[in-house]
């Protein structure tokens, strides 16, 4: 059954509504740490230490951490499922925390697009063939979804990309995307603060 049906309701929601969903996309284990393909789930880390929490398991197949941010509850998550089935994850903390609406969620997610380190909001639209995006539309059944978006460059062929995104990066691009991470939690913020519509103008523009 579709989650979200005419109208964007959710089917077979339950607990205390989030405000919004922040999932951070990235694979499990120590091995993709300070990759590419995870600067998402550093973006969620980095928001539950801002304001005080931690993540941790859940059985929505995630680390998980609840916060408040201005007195507007906030779910941030990293599903544990590998990004090619992040959609299972993401269906499962819809309905664990109540979102009726797709534009409650934001999806952080690395962009082979970008140049490295440019951070991009975005309202729906194409998955520019990113697996993670895929499997949560898949899901979902809709991509009207928010994304945050982190540059992480294009590989230097299509038989690269694979390496590309799952490899550490060198020291210089390390302390580049850094700041990317930085700039993407304050972009989650903004959206949350300001709406979609602030973001996307403040955000998309600031470097252009």
């Amino acid at each position: 059954m579709a989650l979200f049906g005419r109208g964007g309701a959710a089917a077979d929601r339950r607990g205390t509504p989030a405000d919004l969903l922040v999932v951070g996309l990235g694979n499990p284990g120590a091995e993709y740490e300070g990759s590419r393909h995870n600067v998402g789930a550093e973006v969620v880390d980095l928001l539950a230490r801002r304001h005080g929490a931690a993540l941790k398991r859940s059985k929505e197949r995630a680390l998980v951490a609840e916060v408040r941010i201005d007195d507007k509850r906030v779910t941030l998550a990293f599903p544990q499922t590998f990004m090619n089935l992040s959609g299972e994850s993401v269906a499962a903390l819809v309905r664990r925390h109540g979102i009726t609406d797709p534009e409650r969620i934001v999806i952080v997610q690395d962009e082979l697009d970008l140049p490295l380190a440019r951070v991009k909001v975005k309202r729906g639209g194409g998955l520019a063939g990113h697996n993670g995006l895929r499997s949560i539309k898949a899901h979902l059944h809709t991509d009207a979804f928010l994304r945050v978006r982190i540059g992480v460059g294009k590989p230097v062929s299509r038989e690269h990309g694979v390496d590309h995104v799952l490899k550490r990066v060198s020291k210089r691009e390390r302390g580049e995307l850094d700041i990317a991470v930085q700039e993407a939690a304050d972009a989650v913020e903004l959206i949350l603060d300001e709406g979609i519509d602030a973001a996307m103008n403040r955000v998309n523009t600031a470097r252009d």
